[in-house]
């Protein structure tokens, strides 16, 4: 499986997570730049989610959310601003799903990043 199909596998069990927990899945994959790509946008009750989705395999060099670096979180807000800007949205939170595949699938979720 290639990185865009293992990123997108991630993605679909990140909706399904988000929906059994009473989210409303809004768009997905947009792109802001180059650098900047918004995974997936929901609704949970008044507040738009902004949700950054990393998937391992495994925890052996490090956790999902350890994939989020500075210049990461900084992409990922300029892409949160411009979609803002575009909808006029007044509540919103960025959120991190982290994924592990293995030893069994595991998945957190780090809500108000």
């Amino acid at each position: 499986m290639n990185n865009r199909k293992f990123g997108e596998a991630g993605e679909d069990l990140a909706c399904r997570y988000l929906q059994k927990q009473g989210y409303e899945i809004i768009e997905r994959n947009l792109h802001y730049s180059r650098f900047c790509e918004i995974d997936i946008v929901a609704k949970y009750k008044d507040i738009i989610v902004f949700v950054e989705v990393k998937m391992r395999k495994t925890d052996d060099f490090g956790t999902p959310a350890d994939a989020i670096t500075k210049t990461k979180y900084e992409n990922i807000k300029k892409g949160v601003y411009n979609y803002l800007s575009e909808h006029k949205i007044k509540k919103f939170r960025i959120d991190l799903i982290g994924i592990t595949l293995k030893p069994e699938i595991k998945i957190q979720h780090l809500k108000n990043i």
